[in-house]
Formats: structure tokens, sequence, C-alpha cells
């Protein structure tokens, strides 16, 4: 990995946005959920569940720790809470642009993805 120096420190080079494709499912619903705007843990679990009929239900462990890589990737950011819903307890969390950008490509490959699995017919159309 290359480096660049900080003011205060040195920094891993950043990665193009490619870089960090595939996404795994539960990280690509994280991302999705902060693509609204900011969110606390809790939400972003709430946001998933409801988003996906339960079918992807996260534990508290494996969104922190998810949250913890994405912040080292600086794809979402610790932000301020809401005004109106301030809380010590609870932590924000919002996309970067290059989180931003991430979700957007991640989309469209998947967008790509399934427009070849029509086009071979696996999804059992009969058209």
């Amino acid at each position: 990995m290359r480096y660049t120096v900080n003011r205060n420190n040195l920094m891993p080079e950043s990665k193009t946005a490619t870089a960090y494709l595939p996404l795994s499912p539960q990280v690509l619903q994280i991302l999705l959920a902060l693509s609204d705007g900011a969110m606390h843990g809790y939400a972003v679990i709430a946001d998933i569940a409801e988003r996906t009929d339960s079918e992807m239900r996260l534990t508290a462990s494996t969104l922190y720790d998810a949250l913890a890589r994405l912040l080292d990737q600086r794809l979402i950011a610790e932000v301020a809470a809401p005004v109106d819903e301030r809380d010590a307890r609870r932590r924000y969390y919002a996309l970067t642009s290059i989180g931003r950008e991430v979700v957007a490509l991640e989309t469209r490959r998947l967008e790509r993805l399934l427009a070849m699995a029509r086009q071979k017919r696996a999804l059992g159309d009969r058209r």
C-alpha cells in the first residue's frame, strides 16, 4: 500500500471507488440505508430489516464491525446528530462522496448482472 503525508500522520493513499467492488450484501444494505441521510446504528438496522422484509437482519456486532471498516475505508463518516435528536449515546453516520460513488457503481454493476440473468432467462421468465 502506498502512503501520503498528511499534516498529522501518514495516511494510506485513497483508492478509486471501483477498488471497493464488489460489496457484500450487508455492506451494500448499510450504504443504501445511509443514502437518504445520516442515521444512528439502530436506525440502520431497522431500515435494513424494513426494506428487506426482514430477509436481512443485522446484529449489532455485525453492524458495528462493518461501520468500523467503512469508517476506516472513508466510505462513511461520523457526523453530528441532528439538533432534534441529541442523544449522547448515539453516534450518527453519513456517506462520504466516495461512499456515494461506490453505492452508485455497485448498483450499476448489479443492474448489469440482473440484465444478463434476464437475457439468459435465469429468472424463469417465459418471454
